[in-house]
């Protein structure tokens, strides 16, 4: 089937799906990129794939667009596959090792902490209700495909917070040159809050945390990028 109209129903599906209100009430969000689509169809979450005539995919729920269809549903330049594929399921059981994030609003620093926080296994990331939604496209596109394989869950951080301190587990939080050097703190479960790119960590969460770790850099610095010193702190933590 070829859809040549921008007024064919599954293409109206499609753009209600770049608002985060609908993808939140389908639970499910656009993918762009061959790597995406494998990474969704290998991990069982791919729906649907639209893709232009001459672009060789092998689906059974796929259609064909005219370039021009393509154009205007793709948020890339020369694109010519996307698909739509569910939202992943969160896992229950406890978790000790977590990332709390707190109103993160840059997709592409978002995208590629959900990158590493998969790379240094976090078991869950917990992001603040007044964070970029983890579903955006750029976010996808930037997470690599990480996004299939870590839980998201987006929630009120007090909230958590006393619910983590609960069980036991540490709330770290971060400062530019406060606290811990983070090379002399090692613990084998921990709840890693990190800060919006301008503000960092809010007050009401760093007077919640039970300690305050630092990453040593040279004093010409003012600091570093929010993913860059999410993926060192989490390093640093993953080899006690």
């Amino acid at each position: 089937m070829k859809i040549t109209s921008l007024d064919n129903k599954k293409i109206k599906y499609l753009m209600k799906l770049k608002n985060k209100k609908f993808r939140d009430q389908e639970n499910k969000f656009i993918i762009e990129t061959p790597n995406l689509i494998a990474e969704a169809l290998k991990c069982q979450l791919l729906e649907e794939v639209y893709k232009l005539e001459d672009y060789s995919f092998n689906f059974p729920n796929s259609y064909d667009l005219s370039k021009e269809v393509m154009n205007k549903v793709s948020d890339l330049e020369n694109s010519k596959i996307l698909g739509i594929c569910r939202k992943p399921l969160n896992p229950e059981g406890a978790k000790e090792k977590l990332l709390l994030l707190d109103g993160i609003q840059d997709p592409g620093n978002l995208g590629t902490i959900i990158r590493s926080a998969l790379g240094f296994n976090v078991e869950a990331i917990i992001l603040s209700e007044d964070s970029c939604d983890a579903f955006n496209s750029k976010v996808v596109r930037a997470s690599e495909g990480a996004i299939f394989k870590v839980p998201i869950i987006r929630a009120d951080l007090s909230l958590v917070i006393d619910k983590l301190k609960q069980e036991n587990i540490p709330i770290i939080s971060t400062d530019v040159r406060r606290g811990k050097d983070i090379r002399d703190f090692k613990c084998s479960k921990f709840a890693l809050l990190m800060g919006s790119e301008g503000q960092g960590v809010k007050k009401i969460y760093q007077s919640q945390a039970d300690v305050t770790v630092y990453i040593k850099t040279n004093q010409a610095l003012e600091s570093l990028n929010v993913a860059v010193a999410t993926s060192i702190l989490l390093y640093e933590l993953s080899n006690d």
